[in-house]
């Protein structure tokens, strides 16, 4: 057996740890950091997802891109539709790049008061008494995860109104996602789009800057990236994802409209899907709804379509859990 000197058995142990360091470093890097994969139309894909569309007695929208090889698919992607709640993905991100600033501190103590209270919800916040303290990530994460109303419209005023929002939104180059609840001046696009608007594309590309850790900073996309991984909203897109496959979701509805954005971690690679309706004339909020239905195909076609080898395989139309 050689003997090693301790001067080379020094030398080797650096060595080892620096492989062990960079294995680790590749195991952790993000896919999406690397260079981005232009975008291609992927014809087929686009003609299968028509074809649900079509099932839809209203307006469809649908934008998808798989992050590494390019593939995209735009159905009326740059057209204008109601966010519902999908509007609370950019009233956090201002909020976190407000935090970032300086302006608030992410564990600051808010009190909470009954005339905050959204009328006509179940929300988690309303529930609270008046005058009763909670920290200021709470409330966000209340806003994302169960999708909160009183929360997410408390924290709207505690940024600066839709008015902030909607500059943040201008200076990151997003021209068609807007807030209009609240917010003077967009009466009229209020009484269109509701609380919010913006494009299937947009919404989508806001879940890839923070998955690209981007959006505002690596630290606060990476937080809420956590948030919109522990979606309380699990019976639609997410229903046909494997529950041990990491996704980033939010979803929204309203009488005419259903809508959902999914940016799913998949073994093969990332992609994000948003698909929108608007003029619904199916208005119920039973599982049958059309939309609700257009989202379960949509995002169980995505999965087979990008993970044909994976051994879990959802069915053409995933169902809710039901006991």
């Amino acid at each position: 057996m050689p003997i090693i000197s301790p001067r080379h058995a020094r030398r080797a142990v650096r060595a080892a740890l620096v492989l062990v360091s960079l294995a680790s470093g590749a195991a952790g890097a993000l896919p999406a950091q690397a260079p981005a994969a232009r975008p291609r139309r992927d014809a087929a894909l686009e003609a299968a997802l028509a074809r649900l569309a079509g099932e839809v007695r209203g307006r469809v929208g649908i934008y998808v891109r798989h992050l590494r090889s390019g593939r995209e698919v735009a159905i009326n992607a740059d057209e204008v539709f109601p966010t519902a709640s999908m509007i609370k993905v950019p009233i956090l991100l201002t909020l976190l790049d407000q935090v970032q600033a300086g302006r608030f501190a992410w564990r600051d103590t808010l009190t909470y008061r009954d005339s905050l209270a959204y009328p006509g919800e179940h929300d988690i916040l309303a529930s609270f008494r008046d005058g009763a303290t909670v920290p200021l990530n709470q409330v966000a994460m209340l806003t994302i995860t169960t999708s909160d109303n009183t929360a997410a419209l408390w924290l709207q005023a505690l940024v600066g109104g839709g008015t902030a929002v909607n500059e943040w939104l201008q200076a990151h180059g997003f021209d068609s996602t807007r807030v209009n609840s609240r917010t003077p001046g967009r009466e009229a696009a209020r009484t269109q789009y509701g609380w919010g608007q913006t494009t299937p594309r947009e919404m989508a590309e806001l879940l890839v800057r923070v998955r690209e850790r981007r959006a505002v900073s690596p630290a606060a996309d990476e937080e809420f990236y956590r948030m919109l991984t522990h979606i309380y909203w699990t019976g639609e897109a997410l229903s046909a994802i494997p529950p041990w496959v990491e996704a980033a979701s939010k979803q929204g509805a309203v009488d005419r409209s259903r809508s959902e954005v999914v940016l799913v971690n998949a073994p093969s690679g990332d992609y994000v899907f948003c698909v929108i309706t608007k003029l619904q004339e199916d208005q119920g909020y039973e599982d049958g709804n059309e939309g609700y239905v257009l989202l379960r195909k949509v995002s169980a076609l995505l999965w087979r379509t990008f993970e044909p080898k994976h051994p879990y395989q959802p069915p053409a139309e995933a169902t809710r859990f039901k006991p």
